[in-house]
């Protein structure tokens, strides 16, 4: 992970893939969703299988788990690409919002367009899920402390999130702070457990 004080810009290089190309950062597109929606499926049946059923799996993804395109429009969503030979390669994705949904896609049944009190509420860490070739790589990391810096910049003092057990991990090594775990209903009958999670940003 960059050890400064500001994270990359949108499309600014950030680092070596061991020789084999570099990555680089940007706000998602309306033009990545097919690749976006394939990455998120992608992900979550590989890297979330140690800790959820396959039925629990397939049942989240399209709901809990999707592309949410109001990110997308209010350029809070953010993809990391791996550029190599000239082509580009979208490997893993996350955002945060200023609006008051905490998680899933555009079918979700509980969203929250409503902006977000700065001075009152906390800012929302949205959808994060990396290439399963290039998990434990820092890119959740780098994206993390993206959204971060501009929910900071943008007068939050804290984050919030509902994180997956597979990304509890990652949040609580970043500073995140665990709440009760919660069962997320399922379409098909069945729930899913997630874990909320807060961290206050520093000033």
């Amino acid at each position: 992970m960059s050890s400064s004080d500001a994270p990359p810009r949108s499309g600014s290089r950030v680092g070596g893939d061991g020789g084999h190309g570099g990555f680089a950062v940007r706000c998602a597109k309306t033009a990545d969703i097919p690749a976006l929606q394939s990455l998120i499926e992608r992900s979550a049946r590989s890297l979330c299988a140690v800790d959820y059923t396959d039925e629990q799996i397939e049942g989240a993804l399209g709901t809990a788990w999707a592309v949410d395109t109001q990110l997308i429009e209010d350029a809070t969503y953010f993809v990391i690409e791996r550029h190599e030979g000239g082509a580009a390669e979208i490997v893993a994705c996350g955002g945060w919002s200023h609006r008051g949904t905490l998680f899933g896609g555009d079918a979700a049944t509980v969203r929250e367009a409503r902006r977000l009190d700065p001075t009152t509420e906390s800012a929302r860490v949205r959808a994060f899920f990396i290439a399963p070739e290039h998990a434990r790589r820092g890119l959740g990391s780098l994206l993390l402390e993206r959204c971060e810096h501009e929910a900071a910049a943008a007068g939050f003092g804290s984050c919030e999130l509902v994180a997956t057990l597979t990304g509890v991990r990652l949040y609580a090594a970043r500073g995140y702070v665990a709440r009760e775990p919660i069962e997320h209903p399922l379409p098909a009958g069945g729930t899913i457990r997630f874990v909320p999670m807060v961290k206050q940003l520093s000033g």
